[in-house]
């Protein structure tokens, strides 16, 4: 900064050389050159001791190259940067929540913060993008079950020799699914000798499917989560003997992250769980038995564009159990030893997928948008009666119509 004095100046003072040095270049110029951001005074005075001027400096950064610098990266927005002192303040507006962002890191790399410690960003987001995320769910789990045991009772001569059975099922299949075993009586007769057996056998396959298909929707930079399942109960100890119960999830959750970046791409973090209750693992406490969670999760950030996918498999479980008891030395005798033997055998597999997409979607206007029980109508007695018809499905006239191109029957029907 370059001063022009009134009277030749002997005197200067300045309040902090360390963020201000004045240079004194004639008797009526001097040079003020700044060290450092911060504030300082400085002092004029005349050869008779007069004060001539007093100026109060704030020293700042040069911002115009930076300002320069994000206009030409960030094309449509519109960014002002003002220095206090050694902070900068990031004020106006961007296109997106990216832009907003990666203007914070330049402005941040080129005042030596990489940190962003001192940079405020105060920039508004001209447009809310919103982004719908569909997530598929597909689990199946194949379970196979068997057991072959005998129960054999022996009568030689009048006496007896009693053999008690071998084994009952190690690994029960309890979860609500009947048990079927097999039993047939085996005997043999030969004059006074008799020996009669039960045979007792299982074979039992299990194939459950789990299917969700939440849908969800978040403004960038906001999460959204989705639970499809319930709470079940856990006690919990108390002061003074005293016992609350607190409620834990479990089923099919799904949180979600989404912040849209330039071009439509959609920096994604999905978090995913499924998780049901299972015996294996629980606590009995006195009378009260807290079930545990066989629990599938998975956490992953991933880069999308609007309406790609992503599928988070190979989650594959592959369990096999498998048991043989029977009496010491009898058991492995050729042939024979079948009698004196039991095995109990289980296999369980478990193959989890995740099909992961998210779309940047607008707001729609509500006469866009149908119900589900558009063209719902309860059906007349004869149809009801006749028929057997629950319903009667409208749609025949323009008025009723539902938005879209659709082809045949339409609306809410119950078959």
């Amino acid at each position: 900064m370059i001063v022009e004095l009134p009277r030749d100046v002997r005197d200067v003072l300045v309040s902090d050389p360390k963020k201000l040095d004045a240079v004194v270049h004639t008797g009526r110029r001097a040079y003020l050159i700044g060290v450092a951001v911060g504030q300082a005074n400085v002092f004029f005075f005349a050869k008779d001791g007069q004060q001539i001027l007093t100026l109060e400096v704030r020293i700042e950064r040069d911002l115009s190259a930076v300002s320069k610098m994000l206009h030409r990266l960030l094309p449509g927005s519109n960014i002002k940067l003002e220095a206090v002192n050694d902070n900068v303040v990031l004020t106006g507006s961007v296109r997106n929540a990216s832009d907003a962002s990666r203007a914070a890191d330049i402005a941040g790399r080129l005042v030596d913060d990489e940190d962003n410690k001192k940079i405020v960003n105060m920039l508004n987001v001209e447009s809310k993008e919103q982004v719908l995320l569909k997530v598929t769910v597909a689990e199946l789990q194949r379970n196979t079950i068997k057991q072959l045991g005998f129960d054999l009772n022996v009568l030689l001569n009048g006496g007896s020799v009693s053999f008690a059975k071998l084994s009952t099922l190690r690994f029960p299949f309890t979860d609500g699914v009947q048990q079927s075993v097999a039993q047939s009586a085996l005997s043999w007769t030969s004059g006074a000798n008799r020996a009669q057996a039960v045979v007792q056998a299982l074979e039992q396959n299990n194939l459950l499917r789990t299917l969700a298909e939440p849908t969800l929707t978040a403004i960038s930079g906001e999460t959204a989560s989705f639970l499809a399942g319930g709470e079940f109960p856990v006690p919990v100890s108390q002061d003074g003997d005293r016992i609350s119960v607190e409620f834990k999830p479990f089923g099919i959750g799904l949180s979600f992250t989404p912040v849209v970046m330039s071009e439509g791409r959609i920096s994604l973090a999905v978090s995913t769980e499924v998780s049901e209750l299972t015996n294996e693992g629980a606590v009995t406490l006195a009378a009260i038995t807290i079930p545990a969670l066989k629990v599938r999760r998975a956490n992953t950030t991933v880069e999308l564009p609007s309406g790609g996918s992503i599928a988070i498999a190979g989650l594959i479980s592959d369990e096999t159990k498998q048991a043989m008891t029977g009496y010491p030395g009898l058991k492995n005798l050729p042939v024979l030893g079948a009698l004196f033997r039991s095995r109990d055998f289980e296999k369980s597999e478990t193959e989890l997928v995740v099909l992961v997409t998210p779309y940047v979607v607008d707001p729609a206007a509500r006469s866009k948008l149908s119900r589900p029980d558009d063209g719902f109508a309860t059906a007349s007695d004869a149809k009801a009666n006749l028929m057997g018809h629950m319903n009667r499905v409208y749609g025949r006239k323009p008025e009723d119509m539902p938005n879209g191109t659709y082809k045949g029957e339409y609306g809410f029907i119950i078959e």
